[in-house]
């Protein structure tokens, strides 16, 4: 009996100090992007490539495959799972942190709000009560909205508004109409919009003149698709 506990407790103190590390050295990656989607990136530091869940923000934001690229990083530890989320901005991190501390929303839908809307607007909406505009984001019912404003309103004026230089992402190879159009309908189902509504937003884009990018035909579809 005794040496059985002794291994059941050797298990839980070495499964806490995993844990422990993980959470607190995992909190920067400075490397080389080797790839990049709507929703994750590989960075290679030291031999090693890092997969990080990111939100469209960040996307918008990243340079070419084979550049240098900069993260803030959470590092989400489960029993069964260890996830990275990278953030172009310390703003972003904060703002991502806040947001899981609420009841009902983990590191996935924090992740789809800032790629739904952005920091700004995720602030401007919470302090004004705009439970409209919060639900229209796929996963956020009216009681998690609801909630967001009561655990959040007074909570995110320790949140810098300072902004980061935006950095341009020009394409020194333009992918084909079709496979860019496709990487942004797999980008909207992956955040949780029906497939119907995605494609419907996507080509009003597109008739509307946006500029056949991934990055351009998110923006406008994710606003298409706020106003309902």
């Amino acid at each position: 009996m005794t040496k059985c506990f002794f291994i059941v407790a050797l298990k839980v103190i070495i499964h806490y100090n995993l844990c422990f590390k993980c959470e607190t050295m995992i909190a920067y990656l400075k490397g080389k992007l080797l790839e990049k989607e709507a929703n994750t990136v590989i960075v290679e530091t030291g031999g090693v490539g890092y997969e990080a869940i990111i939100p469209l923000s960040t996307f918008y934001e990243l340079g070419e495959t084979g550049e240098d690229i900069e993260l803030r990083i959470y590092t989400y530890v489960r029993e069964d799972s260890l996830q990275l989320f990278g953030f172009q901005t310390l703003r972003e991190r904060s703002l991502f942190l806040k947001l899981i501390t609420v009841s009902g929303i983990g590191p996935k839908l924090a992740i789809t709000m800032l790629s739904g809307m952005s920091a700004d607007e995720i602030i401007v909406a919470v302090r004004t009560d705009n439970l409209a505009r919060l639900t229209s984001i796929p996963g956020v019912g009216k009681k998690t909205a609801e909630r967001l404003v009561i655990e959040l309103r007074d909570k995110l004026n320790e949140i810098s508004s300072a902004s980061v230089e935006e950095r341009a992402a020009a394409s020194s190879a333009p992918a084909s109409v079709d496979a860019v159009y496709d990487d942004a309908l797999s980008a909207l189902i992956n955040l949780g919009y029906q497939r119907n509504a995605a494609e419907k937003a996507l080509k009003q884009a597109v008739q509307d003149g946006t500029e056949m990018s991934v990055q351009k035909l998110l923006r406008k579809s994710l606003q298409l698709l706020a106003k309902g």
